[in-house]
């Protein structure tokens, strides 16, 4: 049996009390931190080996304990968070309705098109790779599996989350090729056709 216990929960079973923040507020927060990188362990401590050296018992312990070792930590975390909330403030009051639409247009023309086009540009790196041309499957080949073909290889395209999906009654006796999302485009693994 599982069951999920919530935040609030933990903190009531733990005798943490926190004040509950305005709405989006730990929202945008968190996401400043995202990009300032205030509560990176560069900044704060490896936190799970600072949790392990310590032998306290409760929250207040815990805190005083951590102030001892890192007395800036939490001062220069706040730091850089604010610093981003600042270059969010300045940026907020240049969004207008030009580029709200220009994001919506990028989003729902420009990356779906991407993401849906992806195959093609796997076949097309392929095909360059091994010096060969390519082309798409056919309705029948797509029935087996095959998404297209490098030279003559017939090949089946998959994000990379497909590898841990092994209960799937999916049968495909083709090459391979393995992709997933990465910072700024595609990582592709053409391990099986090269």
């Amino acid at each position: 049996m599982k069951i999920k216990i919530k935040t609030k929960e933990i903190k009531k079973y733990l005798d943490i009390e926190t004040n509950e923040l305005p709405k989006y507020v730990s929202t945008l927060i968190n996401l400043a931190n995202q990009y300032a990188q205030g509560t990176r362990p560069k900044s704060v401590g490896q936190m799970t080996e600072l949790i392990h050296q310590f032998s306290g018992k409760t929250i207040k312990e815990w805190e005083q304990w951590y102030l001892q070792q890192k007395p800036d930590a939490i001062r220069n975390a706040t730091h850089k968070i604010l610093s981003m909330l600042d270059n969010f403030r300045r940026t907020i009051d240049k969004i207008d309705e030009t580029i709200v639409e220009q994001w919506v247009r990028d989003l729902v023309v420009v990356k779906t098109y991407i993401g849906l086009k992806l195959q093609e540009a796997i076949l097309k790196k392929g095909a360059e790779l091994i010096g060969s041309n390519y082309r798409f499957a056919e309705p029948s080949d797509e029935s087996k599996g095959i998404d297209g073909y490098i030279g003559e290889t017939p090949v089946s395209i998959k994000p990379d989350s497909y590898e841990s999906k092994a209960a799937l009654p999916e049968q495909i006796n083709v090459k391979m090729i393995f992709y997933k999302k990465v910072k700024g485009g595609i990582e592709v693994d053409y391990g099986e056709l090269i």
